[in-house]
């Protein structure tokens, strides 16, 4: 009976977060579903303001909604949401994020050759994997993790 167990968990492979940001983003964007309306009292808990906020101040037409909630960081999860629910209209939006090896990189072409994160972006596009690595050379401070 135990290996049948297991092979149901196998198939099913790891399981999914129901609070996971996706969830939040569909809802707000498109669905105009209000996930908080229910008994469930953890969808208000695990909401991430300051994420949703990135994430949605990456399009044009939520950009101002985005800084409103910035500027009312203060106000409970829930209204925050509600903001989003009832101000943006619905319609399918993606985008992209930036990969925490990108990220890394970035901060390497940040110090090396003192840009801002916009030349810095810029400069990550022309730059290839053996500029990188030399960069990287250059900036190690050595010691353990990197750090003198």
């Amino acid at each position: 009976m135990n290996a049948l167990k297991k092979q149901d968990k196998k198939r099913d492979g790891p399981q999914e977060d129901p609070y996971a940001l996706k969830h939040y983003l569909n809802a707000i964007n498109h669905k105009k579903e209000d996930l908080m309306a229910g008994d469930d009292a953890f969808w208000e808990k695990k909401y991430p303001t300051y994420i949703v906020n990135k994430a949605l101040s990456s399009f044009p037409e939520c950009l101002l909604y985005a800084n409103e909630m910035n500027k009312m960081h203060h106000l409970d999860k829930k209204l925050q949401f509600q903001f989003f629910l009832n101000s943006i209209r619905p319609k399918k939006r993606f985008s992209k994020w930036l990969r925490s090896s990108k990220i890394k990189n970035l901060e390497y072409v940040k110090e090396y050759y003192g840009y801002s994160n916009e030349k810095a972006k810029q400069a990550l596009e022309i730059l290839n994997d053996d500029q990188l690595e030399e960069i990287k050379t250059i900036i190690s401070r050595g010691g353990k993790h990197g750090k003198t």
